[in-house]
Order: C-alpha cells, then structure tokens, then sequence
C-alpha cells in the first residue's frame, strides 16, 4: 500500500473564485500570524504549545475587529494553515539540532500576497467528492474534470491556484502496490546533458530541452513582461502569459519522464544510476542545462515507481569514476575532459564509447554493492560468529601436575 497525490483540474464558478480567493487570503494570514507568535515567543524565552498557537492566532482573533472576517471561511482551512506553520518550524529547529536529515533547512518565511501561486488544504471533514466535482466548506460544489476515478476515498484536498490562473484540486490516496513480474534483467544508467541517458544495454535517450525550445518565446514574453507598469492590468496578463509558457515546459518535461521511467522499471528487476550533486553542478556555467534536464526528478520518479512494482533502484556514489575505468579490463584511465566522448583503453585496444561505458561501470559498481550487502545481511542474522566451546581431544597436550 502506498500513499500518492492525484491531481484535476477544477472549473470554479464566479463566485467561486471570489470564496475562494479569501480562503486563500485567511489562510495565509492565519499562517504568518503563527509564525509570527512562534518568533516572538522564542525570543522572549517562553515556550507555547501548538494548542495554545492555534486558539490566539484562530479562536480569539476571529472576537477582534482586526482579524473578525477570518469567520467568512471554513475553520478547518485555517487550522490546517496553522499546522503548517507549526510544521516549517519543527522542520526548522529539528535541522538546526541535527535531527532532520538531508539538506539544511531555512528559518520559515512569510507568506505575501504577492505570490502568484495560492493554495489551501482540507482535511476528510472539509470537503466531500461528488460525481461532478468536490463539496468544499463555504465554498460549494467545485466542478472537477475527471481524467481517472480515485482509487479510494481521499484522506485529504488540496486546492491549488497556480501563476497562470489555472485552478487544480490534489487528492491524497491510498494506492495497492500492483509488482510486475519478475526478469532477469538490469540495467545500468548515466545521466548527462547531451544525452539524457546512456543505458548500459546500449540505448540512448536524447535529451529534449524543453527549455531550450522555448527558450525564444520566454525572452519575448520577459521583454514584455519588464515594460509594463507594476500594478497595471497589463502587467498582470504579461505575469500569466510567462506563466503559460513555463508550465507548457514543466509538463513537457513532467510527461517525458515519467514515460521514460516507467518504461525502464517495467523492462529492468534492477536500475543503478549514480548520486549525481545537482545542487552543487546548478552552481556552475551548466546550471540551466542542468536544471532543463530535471536529473532529480527522473531519478525520484524511479525510485518511486519501482517501489510500487517491486523493484529496485540503487544510488551509486558520486566519487565513483564510472568514466575513469574500462568496462572490460577494469585499468583505470585516469580523468577525460568533457569534450573526450570516445577513447580506447591503453591495456586492453577497446574503443569506448564514453557515455555507454560509464554505464556499464555503473551496473557493475551497483551489482557489487547489492552483493555487499546481501554478505552483511547473512553475517548479521545467520548464525553465530563466534564458535561454540568445543572439548579437547585426547591426543591435545594439558597441564601436567604432579603426585601430591
């Protein structure tokens, strides 16, 4: 069983939007108040529970004249919106402590209004799915086009506005894990700019660059976008044309990868690819090259779609020299420049193809590794180490004593 997001489009009516627009307004407003507590409490040395949070920033600031409209919405919007500030800060402290794991976590921002991306969310008790759309509180029925049925009652809603206008409902469901078949099949993958990836079986994917095509009509539309006067009716149809076009991009490239990565679960029981630092190579002079290729996302739709279907998906550390080695004698070449995309090993006389033999290293370097650890797991839960005591033969030298 698996928990995933499905995701429609949603058609609000007029009034709608307008309800809408101010459960989006209360929400953050409700979300900055607690962040806002949170800060001032720390700071002065006091410690407050989330409880506590909630009835200042909900329950007695609806009895104020400053804050009495935040009774024009639906309470269960607003205390989810307290929750989420509850969560950016745990998240907060808990990277500061070290207890979270992975990248560093930032002190919680306030939210503008500014934003051109809105959105709320609703607990089971918020809303309700109808045939033709979803039941949202103080709001009503929200029409919904629905491209597939749920797969089971959603635990949650999250209603979205996205920078071009576009209004999408997101459902939190519950999923059966459905596994393939098994096969013998691996494979082995390196990911670059040139291609998107180089599969060790020998085929190659093209990278598309989504944002390279559209590179032309994004400079247009920026050109555009600069010269209107900020707070024009102008500037905002300029603000949604970019935005058209950027999400025109995103799920171009949304689209290709996930074909890609469903296609390579189906066909492998295994995929190794490597632990590529984008963060670190979207510093550099390749950093829109690398964002237009989306490695992480390819890479986390993989992980998560051969979980799914009974695979597996192996990391293989970014120090590796998967270009440095030879795939059928093992010498290690030493680096290549990037502009070296074929060389012929001093040991051997193979020709490799730099990419396709980076690949190969990579399934090899992920078979040894999965090798490693089934070893560890047997050594770890099989049978005692350490030998039992065993009595001495007969024939073994002892301590000799003497008559008394």
């Amino acid at each position: 069983m698996s928990t995933v997001r499905y995701r429609y489009r949603a058609y609000p009516a007029p009034a709608q939007v307008q309800a809408l627009a101010r459960a989006f307004g209360c929400a953050r407003v409700v979300y900055n108040d607690a962040i806002r507590l949170r800060d001032e409490t720390h700071a002065a040395g006091e410690k407050i529970s989330d409880t506590e949070v909630q009835r200042r920033v909900i329950t007695l600031a609806k009895k104020t004249p400053e804050r009495e409209w935040l009774g024009h919405v639906s309470s269960v919007v607003l205390v989810q919106a307290s929750q989420d500030a509850r969560k950016a800060c745990r998240n907060w402290f808990d990277s500061l402590s070290g207890k979270r794991k992975g990248r560093r976590v930032g002190r919680p921002r306030f939210r503008s209004r500014k934003d051109n991306r809105q959105s709320i969310r609703l607990t089971r008790n918020g809303f309700g799915v109808t045939a033709r759309g979803v039941q949202l509180a103080k709001i009503g029925n929200v029409r919904l086009e629905w491209s597939r049925p749920l797969p089971s009652v959603p635990s949650s809603a999250t209603v979205i506005r996205e920078a071009d206008g576009r209004y999408y409902v997101s459902f939190v469901v519950d999923v059966t894990d459905e596994p393939y078949s098994s096969t013998s099949s691996e494979a082995g993958i390196d990911l670059g700019l040139e291609r998107l990836a180089t599969v060790s079986t020998g085929e190659i994917v093209a990278n598309p660059r989504h944002l390279r095509t559209a590179w032309r009509r994004l400079s247009r539309a920026q050109r555009a976008l600069a010269r209107k006067k900020k707070g024009s009716a102008n500037r905002a149809k300029a603000v949604r044309r970019v935005a058209v076009l950027h999400r025109k991009v995103r799920e171009t490239r949304r689209d290709h990868h996930h074909k890609l990565a469903a296609r390579l679960v189906r066909d492998n029981q295994a995929i190794y690819v490597e632990d590529l630092a984008v963060s670190g190579l979207a510093r550099t002079k390749l950093a829109r090259a690398v964002h237009d290729a989306g490695w992480s996302k390819l890479v986390g739709l993989l992980e998560e779609k051969a979980a799914r279907r009974g695979r597996s998906v192996v990391r293989v550390g970014r120090f590796f020299p998967s270009s440095q080695l030879c795939s059928a004698c093992g010498v290690k070449d030493g680096p290549k420049p990037l502009a070296v995309r074929t060389w012929t090993c001093p040991a051997c006389n193979t020709t490799h193809d730099r990419d396709l033999n980076a690949a190969r290293n990579i399934l090899f370097e992920g078979q040894r590794i999965v090798a490693a650890g089934r070893v560890e797991t047997v050594n770890a839960c099989g049978v005692d180490v350490r030998p039992a005591p065993v009595p001495a033969v007969g024939s073994e030298a002892g301590t000799h004593r003497g008559a008394a």
